[in-house]
């Protein structure tokens, strides 16, 4: 019998390495990092830890640390390196002239996954300027690492066909980019305006990457969003209808997962879709309760919304995953306004979800009762429409209507 010929490509085998003065979390991190690597399409062959109270500056790592590293990469027969902090080109450059592989940093695989994942125009465009903002100031670094290898982390998207041109045309490219995700930021405000005056309760979905996002949004409102148990399963903001069980309706939009050290560079090409956050009427913070890892999580989160100066906003902390062995059930948030229990693969919880966001829009609306003409009768589509009918009489005088609304719309119907 003929033996069989493997003719498929190998995944890279990476050594993940990191330095710092906390163990614990070093390795919680590599953990983080190995996943991120896995999603990117690597295996994790090895990974070294250095204890120290500064970085190098030069290095990252120590000189012995360097030479540990090496012996690493030839004894697991490693293609590749992936440091867990983001490296100056300085530090990439010298790493790659001493190691002789690859060297990519926890940025470089997170831009490699978004690359992967984009999916509507203004996805790649986002991801494409991030990419390109990285990699201006490493071209040396990066053209050296890249031609070596010639595929794998980090030559997704434009990266390829970037490497050939210098740093001024890169430049004129990320102007390019900026102008064209300015056209679509005008799109978005757009959209954005008439939800406004449509005056229906908004919530951004925020949380930290995997948390069930995706998942919550397709079965509250059925929208068959992609959910895979991946980091970044899904990166284009999608809002979608949910009909509260009295009739009413809140507009949903999942946003882009949140991770530690989320890249500047990734924060700031996509800021205008995190920025869904900063115009919606309620943050539902959906919490994997089932990871160890959980307050930390909700930590990145807080901090990313700071980050992006999104405040002032009421807040219902969703404990998702209660399914799971080893959910945390006493698990609490003392940031937020609500808190509720849920499992979004189950559907357990959800009523008690919708309960609260009612009791938000009950809250958020204003009572009147109002005698409107018959020429006038179109105002109470409108109410029916944006808020809700408590009452409605046809009598002589006109219709006699007793309703709760938003205050845009009680603004518009008394003038």
């Amino acid at each position: 019998m003929a033996e069989l010929i493997e003719t498929g490509e190998r995944p890279e085998r990476v050594i993940l390495f990191a330095a710092g003065t906390e163990r614990g979390e070093l390795n919680d991190s590599l953990d983080e990092l190995e996943e991120l690597v896995a999603t990117a399409g690597a295996l994790t062959a090895g990974r070294l830890i250095q204890s120290r109270e500064s970085i190098h500056p030069a290095t990252y790592l120590g000189k012995g640390k360097i030479d540990e590293l090496k012996e690493l990469i030839w004894e697991l027969s490693a293609t590749g390196v992936v440091c867990d902090d983001e490296l100056s080109p300085t530090q990439l450059k010298n790493l790659e002239d001493v190691l002789e592989t690859k060297v990519m940093d926890r940025t470089m695989v997170i831009l490699d996954i978004f690359a992967a994942r984009a999916r509507t125009r203004e996805g790649k465009i986002q991801v494409e300027l991030a990419q390109l903002r990285y990699r201006a100031v490493r071209l040396v670094g990066l053209r050296n690492s890249l031609s070596r290898l010639g595929g794998g982390i980090g030559t997704r998207g434009p990266g390829e066909k970037k490497l050939e041109i210098d740093r001024r045309l890169i430049h004129e490219r990320i102007g390019q980019l900026k102008d064209e995700l300015e056209d679509v930021k005008r799109h978005r405000e757009v959209v954005r305006k008439k939800r406004e005056r449509g005056g229906a309760l908004t919530a951004a979905i925020v949380g930290y990457t995997n948390a069930g996002k995706s998942t919550l949004l397709n079965r509250l409102t059925q929208a068959d969003i992609l959910a895979e148990d991946k980091l970044f399963a899904t990166l284009d903001p999608t809002t979608r209808a949910f009909v509260l069980p009295g009739g009413e309706t809140v507009l949903l939009t999942d946003t882009v997962g949140f991770i530690r050290k989320l890249p500047h560079h990734l924060i700031e090409a996509f800021r205008s879709t995190l920025e869904e956050a900063k115009y919606c009427d309620v943050i539902l913070h959906v919490v994997d309760c089932a990871n160890p890892r959980m307050d930390l999580q909700m930590h990145v989160v807080y901090e990313t919304l700071r980050s992006l100066d999104i405040k002032d906003k009421e807040i219902v902390t969703v404990f998702n995953k209660t399914d799971k062995e080893g959910a945390d059930l006493a698990a609490r948030d003392m940031v937020s306004d609500y808190r509720v229990r849920i499992s979004a693969k189950t559907g357990e919880g959800l009523d008690e979800l919708a309960g609260i966001l009612e009791t938000i829009l009950r809250n958020r609306r204003i009572y009147f009762e109002k005698v409107f003409p018959y020429p006038q009768a179109g105002k109470i589509q409108r109410i029916r429409k944006s808020g809700r009918i408590l009452s409605e009489e046809y009598l002589e005088d006109g219709i006699h209507v007793k309703a709760s609304v938003p205050a845009e719309l009680f603004e518009e119907l008394y003038r």
